[in-house]
């Protein structure tokens, strides 16, 4: 099974690769810098994780973003999300089989998750859903075998796939209660072990925000969180998120976009497949999986979560990805219909499942989380390749280049241009004395603004008394910010 996955994964893969759709996700060039400028900084390590975004993506994808054509490719986050989606099917079959003994039903499950349409285009992405999905399932299949067993080997896998989601997804949290109590209620004695191995993870994330940050909740209520933005937007007037403090519309909002991305023919199965597997006893996998989307419809009403689809106001593609949290539910509860097949039956039930199911998504058209990322990353991807032509043609190593980092680092990428010529905000304390002092500390060559962001402010500060920066290239794209990259004016030209 796992040999068919990776050959699915692949081809996925070198099709998205083959058509430049590797980056069109801006989270995708996002998580790809941020695991770039972990050792390719000015001020390299473990401050450059960041803050918002959970850092094992990023570690995973470390060791291959520092090779100069994995990076500017984007291939260095493709092969973690890759494996990944393997893991994550593997460990869907091994949990069906186990759960519903058949073979055909284990086979169900990991195809009806490795042949959707939407997941295929993510695992072929510096992306994190496939990683969660992957950490999802170990926790799924660890728990049924401990279910079994009782044994320290299987509370272990279940504590390490616990802390793995929640390094990876802020859902992996929501989990951590949920699994605790299923070890306590199995087995009393185990379920402090495992809840202490298991809270490890988000421990670790406490405590790296406190260290850097001297604030342990920086990803929930600091400058860069989520909800700190969606205050500043709500303050200027935005109009406020589909969902917010309305269950009804979150769980509206939420459903459309289930159907968008699993399809209606493997929700009313899965749905179906659900009840049966509840009336077999196998409530725990339901109720596990159950607990992604569940996370998402709170996290819509009470923190400020967007997510928006074509067919509902403001008629915009915009976090679609999120619905795709159902996958596995979906798939492992449809295949309790292939169990309650007769023996002899199994294997036919489980082709035409696949084949209907498959097809049906074949058929539905382009798969939604793809169309967002093309809808929305033309303007970003077209001046990020103008702007990083025009440095590549002019910037001398060693020159420097202020920036605030977020997009205009795939300006470096694209430009061949490594992170360490850049200073950004991550580069403490050389920023701060930069953008606060430009006349005495400022002493880059080059700089890229957007206006209203930290460098365009620093450049209007540095006007007054130095040092003085002239305009070289203004980069208008229709639908995005005018980009600006500067050069520095010297005393002779002055």
């Amino acid at each position: 099974m796992a040999a068919l996955l990776a050959a699915i994964g692949a081809t996925a893969a070198f099709w998205c690769y083959s058509r430049g759709y590797t980056l069109f996700y801006g989270d995708a060039e996002a998580h790809l810098n941020i695991a770039r400028r972990v050792l390719d900084s000015r001020t390299p390590g473990g401050e450059q994780f960041g803050t918002v975004w959970l850092p094992l993506p990023h570690l995973l994808m470390l060791p291959l973003a520092m090779h100069d054509n994995l990076w500017r490719s984007g291939l260095a986050g493709v092969v973690p999300s890759a494996i990944g989606f393997v893991l994550a099917g593997a460990f869907l079959f091994a949990a069906a089989r186990r759960l519903y003994a058949s073979t055909a039903a284990g086979v169900t499950a990991a195809l009806l998750f490795a042949l959707n349409p939407d997941m295929l285009y993510l695992q072929a992405t510096p992306m994190s859903e496939a990683v969660f999905a992957a950490a999802l399932a170990a926790l799924l299949w660890a728990t049924i075998w401990y279910r079994d067993s009782q044994s320290l080997a299987a509370l272990a896998l279940a504590a390490a796939a616990s802390n793995a989601a929640s390094l990876t997804r802020y859902e992996g949290w929501f989990l951590l209660p949920f699994a605790a109590l299923y070890i306590l209620w199995i087995r009393r004695s185990h379920g402090a072990i495992f809840a202490g191995l298991a809270a490890l993870g988000p421990l670790a994330w406490l405590a790296h925000n406190q260290y850097y940050y001297s604030n342990a909740l920086e990803f929930y209520n600091g400058e860069y969180s989520a909800a700190a933005i969606y205050a500043r937007q709500v303050a200027q007037g935005v109009t406020r998120y589909p969902g917010d403090h309305d269950w009804r519309t979150a769980m509206q909002y939420y459903f459309a976009a289930m159907k968008l991305v699993a399809g209606v023919p493997l929700l009313a199965v899965g749905a179906l497949g659900a009840v049966v597997a509840i009336t077999k006893k196998a409530w725990w996998p339901v109720l596990l999986l159950a607990l992604p989307p569940v996370f998402y419809v709170w996290s819509m009403h009470s923190s400020g979560t967007p997510l928006y689809v074509p067919g509902l106001w403001p008629h915009q593609w915009y976090n679609t990805r999120y619905a795709l949290a159902c996958l596995p539910l979906c798939a492992l509860a449809a295949a309790s219909l292939v169990a309650i097949a007769g023996g002899k039956a199994r294997a036919g039930v489980a082709a035409v499942l696949i084949a209907s199911i498959a097809g049906a998504s074949v058929f539905a058209g382009d798969p939604v989380t793809w169309k967002e990322s093309e809808v929305n990353s033309t303007a970003r991807r077209a001046w990020t390749q103008q702007s990083g032509d025009y440095l590549a043609a002019h910037y001398r190593t060693g020159d420097g280049i202020l920036y605030s980092f977020g997009d205009l680092a795939g300006v470096f990428r694209a430009a061949g241009i490594g992170l360490q010529e850049g200073l950004q905000q991550g580069n403490h304390p050389a920023w701060d004395a930069a953008t606060l002092r430009p006349e005495l500390f400022l002493h880059e060559e080059w700089a890229i603004a957007v206006a209203g962001d930290a460098t365009a402010a620093t450049l209007l500060r540095a006007a007054r008394s130095g040092p003085h920066y002239e305009l070289r290239k203004q980069i208008i794209v229709e639908g995005a910010p005018v980009i600006e990259i500067y050069q520095r004016r010297r005393p002779d030209s002055q």
